[in-house]
């Protein structure tokens, strides 16, 4: 079994509204040495999967099925085995 830990992130050329906005927030409680913010997505999806290389493959099309806007956003992810 493998647990998948995926960040789902703007790609550096998009419009961050939210990444803004919460700059902006932090600015306003006295945090003005930030310089940028960039928001995106976790998530952790378990996987019942016995080869390490299918269960990859299966999480990067999860990802650019679904979990991910390839026009708008980028992915990464981090597999590890842990025990069912």
């Amino acid at each position: 079994m493998y647990l998948a830990k995926v960040y789902v992130t703007p790609r550096p050329t998009v419009n961050d509204p939210q990444g803004l906005t919460i700059k902006g927030g932090l600015e306003m409680l006295g945090f003005e040495n930030v310089k940028s913010v960039r928001f995106g997505k976790y998530l952790e999806i378990r996987i019942d999967h016995r080869d390490r290389a299918q269960a990859e493959q299966q999480v990067r099309e999860m990802c650019r099925q679904l979990l991910a806007n390839p026009v708008i956003e980028d992915f990464r992810f981090d597999l590890e085995e842990i025990e069912p």
